[in-house]
């Protein structure tokens, strides 16, 4: 396969999350590198997080390990451990079946970009370590639970 054009690359903004969470990942956007070149055993995507941006909530993986490296800028990652700066060249693992919640917030006044690889198991489980949210992705649809198995209805379903 020839080499990538990037700039013939879909940019992919929002996000799957229920509401109110959604919203909440403004200022987040990605390239899917690894599906624009075919690839369908493991993703790879380009995140740019504008100033103020989150890259998705603290959340762990059951089923798949996740590798970021930071490309551009500065970002703080933020896991179970605490907060640290990371710059180009700067990278983290977060291998399956590790409870330790991790996102990454640009907290500078700067475009931060970093390169996330990771694998694409048939079946996912995402756990949200800050919110009673959990995700099951399988079959590309995702379904949205609270942490007991319960189905998640956005706040103005609830009323």
């Amino acid at each position: 396969m020839p080499k990538l054009d990037l700039s013939a690359v879909p940019v992919k903004t929002g996000s799957i999350y229920p509401a109110p969470y959604a919203e909440m990942m403004a200022g987040r956007s990605s390239l899917r590198l690894g599906q624009a070149g075919g690839l369908t055993q493991f993703g790879v995507n380009l995140v740019t997080l504008e100033p103020g941006g989150m890259s998705s909530l603290r959340h762990w993986h059951l089923h798949e390990d996740e590798f970021v490296m930071v490309t551009d800028g500065e970002c703080v990652m933020v896991t179970d451990a605490g907060e640290e700066v990371m710059r180009p060249g700067d990278c983290a693992a977060f291998p399956a079946g590790v409870a330790d919640g991790h996102h990454f917030i640009n907290r500078s006044d700067a475009p931060a970009r970093f390169l996330v690889v990771g694998t694409k198991a048939p079946r996912e489980v995402g756990t949200y370590s800050d919110v009673d949210l959990r995700v099951v992705i399988e079959g590309g649809s995702a379904t949205f639970t609270h942490k007991d198995g319960t189905p998640y209805l956005p706040p103005e379903e609830t009323r």
